[in-house]
C-alpha cells in the first residue's frame, strides 16, 4: 500500500479537550500526532460532523501544553476516534 502521509505520525497519548459552539466541550485522548495533526479517542458521543472546525487545547498532567486554544478541522470519523487536522494560521 503507499503511504500518503506527509508528516510522520508519533504515538502518544495527550488529554485533549474540544470545543465547538454547537456542542460545547468534548474529552478524549490522542493515539497519535504529527505536524498535520491527530489522531483522538473520544470519551463520549456524538461525534461533530467530518469539516467542523474546532477549538483544541492540548494538556499535561499537570497543565495545559497550549494556553491559546489551536483551531483544527474534523477530516475523518470512526465511531468515536477522529482525525485532525492542524488549520494554517
Amino acid at each position: 500500500m503507499l503511504e500518503r502521509r506527509k508528516y510522520e505520525r508519533t504515538p502518544t497519548s495527550i488529554r485533549v479537550e474540544i470545543t465547538h459552539p454547537a456542542f460545547g466541550t468534548l474529552v478524549g485522548f490522542t493515539r497519535d500526532i504529527s505536524d498535520g495533526g491527530a489522531q483522538v479517542g473520544l470519551e463520549s458521543t456524538p461525534v461533530p460532523p467530518v469539516g467542523t472546525v474546532v477549538s483544541v487545547k492540548f494538556h499535561k498532567i499537570v497543565g495545559p501544553i497550549n494556553l491559546e486554544p489551536v483551531e483544527m478541522k474534523i477530516v475523518h470519523c470512526n465511531r468515536n476516534v477522529i482525525g485532525l487536522m492542524f488549520m494554517p494560521r
